[in-house]
């Protein structure tokens, strides 16, 4: 079955250091410079806490819950960078722990329709604590150790706090929602 402007020219509209903008025949999108992707890291503790972070979004002009998460490749010291040691680097950068046992669970696309970025969504176990997290540089980000049973309710507050909430939130909500919760 042929498929509408898949055969059609890629143009490059704009290109910044991080995204990229593009064409390809009606079709307009953005993706990541150099073959950039992500590593989403889903850090669950032998207590049954999640560990989230909240950090600042300009494009969203508001703070937003998400899972650890970082590129994989953005900098010269990182090219090459195999996406399960991203996710032990930034999964310490960001919450100060550190995971004896980190599985790739597969490549996601978060928003197929208008960005073309994927990520690594990977599964971090055996946590300890190392540091304070937080970043590097000005991310300051906060960091939040969630009981899995109360997931929906820090959610729906921060929510109410005006918060923006990733969609891979719906991750750690599926089974309620299924349920019917």
């Amino acid at each position: 079955m042929p498929v509408p402007d898949h055969d059609a020219d890629e143009r490059i509209v704009w290109q910044g250091d991080y995204i990229t903008a593009k064409t390809r025949g009606r079709w307009e999108y953005v993706g990541r410079p150099r073959n950039i992707r992500a590593a989403v890291i889903l850090a669950v503790d032998a207590q049954d806490h999640v560990l989230l972070v909240e950090q600042y979004r300009v494009p969203l002009g508001k703070y937003c819950i998400e899972l650890p998460a970082g590129l994989i490749g953005d900098e010269a010291e990182f090219d090459g960078e195999d996406p399960l040691a991203a996710a032990g680097r930034e999964l310490e950068e960001e919450t100060g722990y550190r995971a004896a046992v980190l599985e790739d669970l597969g490549c996601f696309w978060s928003s197929p329709g208008m960005v073309s970025e994927s990520f690594t969504l990977v599964r971090a176990r055996e946590l300890t604590r190392v540091g304070d997290g937080g970043g590097i540089g000005d991310e300051n980000i906060i960091v939040h150790r969630v009981p899995l049973s109360d997931i929906r309710s820090f959610i729906d507050g921060k929510r109410a706090d005006g918060c923006g909430i990733d969609v891979r939130m719906l991750l750690l909500l599926g089974q309620n929602i299924l349920a019917g919760e």
